[in-house]
């Protein structure tokens, strides 16, 4: 039995409790008391790392929603290596209030990071729990001892950022340029502080599993030696009584307190409060008078037998809790050395626990435009535009995209530009496709290793066909992209297509583009992405209708586009889907255009509208900021091809849908007459249009493709030319060198003779006359010397001594292995080799390999 009392001293900001313990002896009751302050924070909630709710006007939340900007973000996030950076990343996407300036910091920022992630020089957040990080930092600050998991974990994060700064260093020596390619997170990370004697120091004393070391302080290795002892000791005790003590000792175990762990004990020793005892089985009887002699007891839920303390394992069981509570003393102080080690650099540390979520949201930005081929956005701001592009109203920029794609005219310019959304379902779905393969290959694999049923095989085998074939159809299909280009004088946009032709996933496409660039993110396009920076994203998308307000959808859509116009600045993207719609065509079409010349006379920087109104398309032949586009419709397949065709209006298709589909021709007839000649004249000018639109682009694209040929072939040829120049440079230098080893060797030779003819003429006549065997012995060596440096000069010998007369060299060649008279040398040589063109020999004397001409030797 145990009781606990606790008692309050009350205070304004804090109190002092004190906790009494009460645990059962032999004469009386082992009482132990801690007295701690409880301070008044202690009852408040911790901070949330939560964004704050956001105060962004209703209209613009709307249109983050129908943009589904949401999901895009959740999305990002996924690539964010700890928990605090994927809450960070959210907060920072949702923000959507910075500046021109801070935009370009945000892109610039991803841009270093994808070229660290290329290079490898970023490194994973792996084994580094950031949120434990947090909790030491408070709780250090609190002067609260951190607990040794926390400590280990400043540690990792402190190794984590030495490492990223040798990852860094390795990556400049390397390539001094890669610092300023990795601006401007070089200065983030290399300015960071590292102190290595707080990681020894934290090393020293906690062990890796987060547990004090018995070395960390002189009182905790004795306490737990201590422990150590006395567990042994109570372990033996417990052993004996259960042998030799009791008669109902087949019936006895050692068993812990819990419930759960009480019937289903099997073991020999366990703890009730901290405390050994035995543990008598249900179907056990045990003498009452014993137990009150020689036990404690203490009882079990019912049918699990009683729970004892035997009298003789009391001392030692107080010695232990004594023991035990000494190490939790001096573990306290151990950690509570740590925590003060802790807040001497704690600024320093906070700076980079603060550092490392911001690289972890940076990082995330980079990998997510990794993982999707993105392209780094020229952001832009129209005004500065404006100071580069001439004013020539009556030249279309768009005719010459296939040749300057990239100047600086454009308001929008995003070739082959993806729904982020739809790309990313797609992958998602093909990565789940060639899984479900990959894991049918090895079941079936299984199954024949097994030999099972032949029947469960066939269908496995059935089952993988299918899937393989999901998998040829997702990569034979895959989301289309957008080429949207929107001419610099441009304000107002008119799509026109089919109902489920692409429309609206065009106007998603260009509002997530924009609210990407401004966030930091890299646009899902091809280079060359240009997009100016708009201060809001205005979009009223979808059915808007109010059921709780009673409205219907075209109120609903006029409520949310009188907002939009009383927002919106000359900074501005409005998205309109459907503009007009939900009314009477005629009023709608008016109702549409009035909309629209409103929004290009308040200069609003970009407006972008579809709808089905014919009467909309004209507003280009009247407003130079007008400008038409349709969605293109495959009229044989009967279905859209989601392409869109610039410059164009759009056509009807309906009669000549229905015609393709059968529909009568009395009935056609009657469609087209009713619908006017004039009419039908357009439509024929329009499809004109498409033709020489589509040939054009085609020419273009031919165009592109003999460019990039043609460029492919010149950098071949510079790579040939290049080749050819070093090969040659090479092998002059081989040469050179070849002489001039040559020439030294000659050289050499020639010197150490003179000397030695020198010291010859020096001596007295006399010896002179006596040493013709010494002079004879000479003319050897020379001979020698000479045929040394022959050898050593093969490819520059010429003989120019001995040479046969004129009449002698017209002669018939001499065969491979004939033996031939080298007057030069005065020897025998072997023929090796013959060139008849050159009329050259390759011969050997002795060791050495010559090549004479024919006129040198003597068959």
């Amino acid at each position: 039995m145990m009781l606990l009392s606790v008692s309050l001293l009350p205070n304004s900001s804090s109190s002092f409790a004190t906790v009494a313990f009460a645990f059962p002896k032999v004469h009386g009751v082992f009482r132990q008391s801690i007295r701690f302050k409880v301070h008044a924070f202690l009852n408040k909630p911790l901070e949330s790392s939560s964004a704050p709710a956001s105060n962004q006007p209703s209209v613009i939340l709307d249109s983050l929603r129908v943009l589904e900007w949401d999901k895009l973000c959740d999305s990002v996030a996924t690539f964010a290596g700890t928990s605090l950076g994927k809450e960070a990343l959210k907060e920072q996407l949702g923000y959507l209030n910075q500046t021109f300036e801070e935009s370009l910091v945000l892109l610039e920022e991803t841009n270093a990071a994808v070229e660290m992630n290329k290079y490898g020089a970023m490194v994973d957040f792996n084994g580094i729990d950031i949120e434990l990080v947090k909790t030491a930092i408070r709780v250090a600050r609190r002067g609260f001892p951190v607990s040794g998991t926390e400590a280990l974990n400043v540690v990792a994060l402190l190794q984590f950022v030495e490492m990223l700064q040798a990852n860094v260093k390795a990556a400049v020596k390397q390539d001094a340029e890669w610092y300023q390619r990795f601006m401007p997170l070089t200065e983030m990370i290399m300015e960071l502080t590292i102190s290595r004697s707080l990681v020894r120091f934290i090393q020293q004393l906690v062990d890796e599993d987060g547990s004090v070391k018995d070395s960390a302080s002189s009182p905790l290795k004795q306490s737990r030696d201590q422990v150590r002892l006395l567990e042994r000791k109570l372990y033996q005790l417990m052993e004996s009584i259960i042998r030799n003590g009791m008669e109902e000792a087949s019936a006895m175990v050692i068993c812990p307190l819990s419930y759960s762990l009480v019937s289903n004990c099997t073991t020999l020793s366990t703890l009730i409060t901290n405390r050994k005892c035995v543990k008598l089985m249900a179907d056990g009887a045990l003498d009452q008078d014993l137990i009150s002699e020689r036990a404690l007891r203490g009882y079990c839920y019912p049918g699990t037998g009683s729970v004892v303390e035997p009298l003789s394992a009391v001392p030692l069981n107080d010695a232990l809790q004594q023991a035990k509570a000494s190490v939790s003393k001096a573990e306290a102080d151990v950690l509570l050395k740590i925590t003060q080690k802790m807040q001497e650099e704690i600024d320093y540390i906070e700076s980079i626990f603060s550092m490392m979520v911001r690289l972890d949201v940076i990082n995330a930005r980079a990998r997510y435009s990794l993982a999707f081929g993105g392209a780094c956005p020229d952001l832009f701001l129209q005004q500065e535009q404006d100071s580069f592009v001439a004013t020539d109203a009556s030249l279309d920029a768009r005719t010459s995209v296939a040749l300057h794609p990239t100047r600086k005219k454009w308001t929008v310019y995003l070739p082959k530009a993806y729904h982020p959304l739809l790309l990313q379902k797609h992958q998602q779905a093909l990565q789940k496709a060639m899984k479900d393969v990959k894991n049918a290959n090895a079941e079936i694999r299984r199954r024949k290793q097994q030999g099972g049923n032949f029947t469960l095989r066939k269908e496995t085998n059935v089952n993988l066909l299918s899937l393989e074939a999901k998998v040829a159809k997702l990569k034979e299909e895959p989301p289309v992209p957008v080429d949207i280009y929107v001419a610099h004088n441009t304000r107002v946009l008119v799509i026109t297509g089919p109902n489920t032709g692409g429309k609206t996933i065009c106007l998603k496409t260009v509002g997530l583009a924009a609210l990407m660039a401004k966030s930091g993110l890299y646009v899902l396009a091809s280079e060359s992405v240009k997009i100016p920076w708009f201060d809001f994203v205005f979009a009223d998308i979808g059915d808007e209708q109010s059921l709780s307000q009673s409205l219907s959808t075209f109120s609903g859509h006029l409520k949310q586009i009188s907002k939009i116009r009383s927002h919106s600045t000359d900074m501005s993207l409005v998205l309109l889907d459907e503009v007009g719609a939900g009314t009477n065509p005629l009023e709608g079409a008016a109702l549409g255009m009035s909309l629209l010349e409103s929004f290009a006379e308040s200069g609003t920087l970009l407006t972008i509208g579809t709808t089905h109104h014919g009467e909309l398309k004209t507003l280009k032949y009247s407003n130079h900021a007008f400008e038409n586009a349709c969605m293109e419709f495959d009229e044989m397949k009967l279905k859209p091809t989601y392409r869109i065709l610039w410059g164009i209006p759009g056509r009807s298709n309906a009669i000549n849908i229905a015609e393709r589909l059968g529909m009568p021709d009395v009935i056609v007839h009657k469609a087209r007459e009713l619908y006017g000649a004039a009419s039908a004249e357009i439509n024929e000018v329009i499809l004109d249009m498409e033709r020489f639109k589509h040939n054009f682009h085609e020419q273009a694209r031919e165009s592109q493709r003999l460019l990039k040929l043609t460029k492919g072939l010149h950098h071949k040829l510079l790579i040939a030319r290049k080749n050819v120049k070093e090969h040659s440079i090479n092998q002059r230098f081989r040469k050179e060198q070849e002489i001039s080893e040559a020439a030294a060797v000659a050289r050499s030779s020639i010197q150490r003779r003179a000397r030695q003819y020198r010291a010859i003429s020096s001596q007295p006549s006399q010896k002179i006359l006596g040493s013709n065997g010494h002079t004879s012995t000479m003319k050897s060596e020379a001979k020698e010397e000479k045929s040394e440096i022959s050898e050593a000069t093969p490819a520059v010998y010429s003989p120019s001594t001995s040479r046969l007369p004129v009449s002698a060299k017209r002669r018939k060649l001499p065969n491979v292995g004939d033996s031939v008279h080298v007057p030069s040398l005065n020897k025998q040589a072997l023929v090796l080799k013959i060139d008849p063109s050159r009329e050259e020999l390759l011969v050997q004397a002795g060791n050495m390999k010559l090549k004479l001409k024919l006129t040198d030797v003597l068959a």
